[in-house]
C-alpha cells in the first residue's frame, strides 16, 4: 500500500473526500501549536548565537546618529514592509522620552520606484536614490529573507563606495549578503522557513532600535549610573 499524502490526510476535502470536523479541528490546533513553538525556538536560537552581533549593529547605528547621519532602509515584497517598519520606528518612537531619529524608507516613493524600474531596470531602484540623497557616514539597512536580492546587493555596493555603514538582515545561509566583504554587518536567521525568518527579523530590528536609543541616552547622560 502506498503512503498516504500528508496534505490529503489533513485536507481531504481538497481531494474530493470528507473529513471528521473534530479531527480537522484537532489537527489545525496542533498546527498552530507547532508553528508558534517553531517561531519561539527560531528567535531563541538566533539571539543565543548572535547577541554580540546585534549589539555591534546598535553601536554602529548610534555612531551614525551621533555624527548627525541618517538611516536608509530597503527591501522587496514582505521585506519592503519591514523596511517601512524600520524607518517609522526611528522617525516616530512610541516610547516616551526617546527622540525622533532621521530615517528614510527607500521603498516609499512609488513614482520613483516605477520610473527607475521602467526606464533603467528594477536593479537600480535603490541605487539611484542613494546617489541622490545619501552622504558619507549615513547608514543603509536592507532586509532579504534569501540574502540574494540583486537590487539590494547593488545598493549595498554603491553605499560602501559612498562611505555608508551597511547592515543586512537575511535568512537561510545568508546568501550573497553574508559573503565576506559585502556588508559591514549581516545578521542571518538560520531557518528554511520564510515566515520564521520574517518573524525573527521583526524582533531583531525592534531590539536594535531599543539598544540604539539606550546608547544615545548614555551619551546624553540619561542612564542612571548610581550603581557604578
Amino acid at each position: 500500500m502506498e503512503p498516504r499524502d500528508a496534505l490529503q490526510d489533513l485536507y481531504p476535502f481538497l481531494h474530493g473526500g470528507q473529513t471528521d470536523a473534530a479531527a480537522l479541528e484537532r489537527a489545525l490546533l496542533e498546527s498552530v501549536r507547532q508553528k508558534a513553538q517553531d517561531s519561539v525556538d527560531t528567535k531563541a536560537r538566533f539571539f543565543e548565537r548572535n547577541a554580540a552581533a546585534v549589539v555591534a549593529v546598535a553601536h554602529a547605528l548610534a555612531g551614525i546618529y551621533r555624527a548627525g547621519g541618517r538611516l536608509y532602509s530597503m527591501g522587496n515584497g514582505g521585506s519592503s514592509c519591514d523596511a517601512a517598519h524600520i524607518a517609522v520606528e526611528f522617525l516616530h518612537p512610541i516610547t516616551a522620552g526617546r527622540p525622533a531619529l532621521a530615517a528614510q524608507n527607500l521603498v516609499a516613493d512609488a513614482a520613483m520606484m516605477t520610473a527607475v524600474g521602467n526606464d533603467v531596470g528594477y536593479g537600480h531602484v535603490f541605487v539611484r536614490q542613494l546617489i541622490a540623497v545619501a552622504r558619507p557616514g549615513d547608514g543603509l539597512i536592507g532586509v532579504s529573507t534569501s540574502g540574494n536580492s540583486d537590487n539590494l546587493l547593488a545598493a549595498f555596493a554603491k553605499a560602501r563606495d559612498m562611505g555608508l555603514v551597511t547592515i543586512g538582515l537575511s535568512g537561510h545561509d545568508g546568501g550573497r549578503m553574508a559573503a565576506p566583504g559585502v556588508l559591514d554587518h549581516c545578521l542571518v536567521v538560520d531557518s528554511s522557513s520564510i515566515h520564521r525568518i520574517q518573524e525573527t527579523h521583526v524582533a531583531i530590528y525592534h531590539i536594535i532600535w531599543d539598544l540604539t536609543h539606550t546608547l544615545l541616552a548614555d551619551q546624553r547622560g540619561g542612564i542612571n549610573r548610581s550603581a557604578a
